[in-house]
């Protein structure tokens, strides 16, 4: 399919990160049933926020990021009309995870005390707003107290893991930032010689 996340577990392949997911989560021996719990009725209450999160959050903030961070960084055309339609739904999106799953102080999703698989695709798809750098993404997490509490409590619960995951995602945060900042520089500076120019005129 030509599709990452993808694994390979001996003769046994399989994309799609919910998937994966849910297959780590049951085939493996040992692994805490919190993460994706046997009693069906929390199980079903996950899936509920897995498949939320495809038409939801995965659009509101992939289709955000994508167009306003990566594409100029890639030097492709922007989209106006889809980064503003994606940035209402990642606003609808952060809204309804504080007032539907993050109700009073919830340490993690539906109430629980340990994260599960939903709490790691959810916060995972939320880390991601670091490429837009700290005021953009200060600007959409700021008024969230609840959400950033629990981002912190799944780092806290999966680390060092967490930050090994994220490693390559700060990279790119940093050279855009890099590339934003020369980029600035040379505007300042362009701005500079022509002010110069129109002074001696």
């Amino acid at each position: 399919m030509a599709q990452v996340p993808a694994i390979v577990d001996g003769r046994f392949k399989l994309f799609e990160s919910h998937a994966i997911l849910r297959y780590l989560a049951t085939v493996f021996p040992g692994v805490a049933d919190h993460w994706y719990p046997a009693d069906l009725f929390t199980r079903a209450k996950i899936e509920s926020i897995l498949d939320w999160h495809h038409s939801n959050l995965r659009l509101g903030a992939g289709t955000f990021v994508y167009y306003t961070a990566l594409a100029p960084f890639l030097g492709l055309r922007p989209r106006p009309e889809a980064t503003k339609h994606a940035e209402k739904v990642l606003m609808q999106s952060l809204a309804r995870i504080e007032s539907v799953w993050l109700k009073g102080d919830a340490k993690f999703l539906l109430g629980s005390r340990q994260p599960s698989i939903a709490d790691l695709s959810l916060v995972c798809e939320i880390m991601q707003l670091e490429a837009l750098g700290d005021d953009m993404r200060n600007k959409f997490l700021g008024g969230h107290e609840r959400i950033l509490a629990w981002i912190d409590n799944v780092k806290k619960a999966t680390s060092p893991h967490f930050e090994q995951a994220h490693v390559f995602l700060f990279e790119v945060k940093a050279q855009m930032q890099s590339k934003a900042a020369v980029a600035a520089k040379l505007g300042a500076s362009e701005a500079s010689s022509k002010h110069k120019f129109a002074s001696k005129l």
